[in-house]
């Protein structure tokens, strides 16, 4: 796993991002500024303990789980030993590679067994949600090879696997009605199974952030 750290020593606001699968910090370049701390994790290939600098006081600490992210986060939470006042899950579900409540799992599969960069290029425009915005965000495109972001899937395949849902409290669950990758139908059944989650339904693709100027806006909205 990878983690990018932007900090002012003026900030008193926090965000901690836990990204989706086959992004890295260049796709959320143009969306941090000096406002806020930035703390991103991505590229999950390992189980190795987080390495953290020394985590200032903050007057407000955000967490945003992204896509697989909102599984990553309750997963990995508990090792950052950071505790956030507000949890937001985007386009996601603790359960990612689920039939009712995620991705079918032989569609993650399929996924593994055939990518090359004909199919990485598929999956960025499903992530965008068609050719004109991917091609606006064109500069935005993660740094990434077909050998890192296997190696990541296939990582992040096994834990799911492995792992149970814990009792991790959301506090609002951010649903795209066009999303192209995690299936929308299933975000809606499990969120609206988690009663002290406010869900909240946006006509926006998978990867919506772009619709604002910053990832605090976002968050603000």
């Amino acid at each position: 796993m990878k983690t990018y750290i932007r900090r002012r020593e003026k900030n008193r606001e926090l965000l901690l991002f836990y990204s989706g699968w086959g992004v890295d910090e260049n796709i959320f370049a143009s969306l941090i500024n000096d406002d806020f701390d930035f703390i991103l994790f991505y590229n999950y290939f390992s189980t190795e303990p987080l390495l953290l600098p020394e985590i200032k006081k903050y007057e407000k600490v955000t967490l945003i789980g992204w896509s697989m992210g909102v599984w990553a986060a309750q997963y990995l939470s508990d090792k950052s030993g950071i505790i956030p006042d507000i949890n937001i899950a985007v386009n996601g579900t603790p359960l990612p590679a689920d039939e009712k409540y995620g991705i079918s799992q032989r569609k993650l599969e399929g996924t593994l067994n055939s990518l090359n960069e004909k199919n990485i290029k598929k999956f960025y425009y499903r992530m965008f949600g068609n050719k004109k915005t991917f091609m606006k965000n064109l500069d935005q495109l993660p740094h990434r090879d077909v050998s890192s972001l296997q190696s990541e899937l296939r990582w992040m395949y096994n834990r799911i696997m492995e792992s149970s849902e814990t009792n991790y409290k959301w506090d609002y669950a951010i649903i795209s009605e066009y999303d192209k990758v995690f299936p929308v139908k299933a975000q809606k059944l499990y969120w609206e199974n988690q009663p002290d989650t406010k869900s909240i339904l946006l006509p926006m693709n998978h990867f919506l952030f772009h619709n604002w100027n910053s990832l605090l806006d976002f968050i603000r909205y």
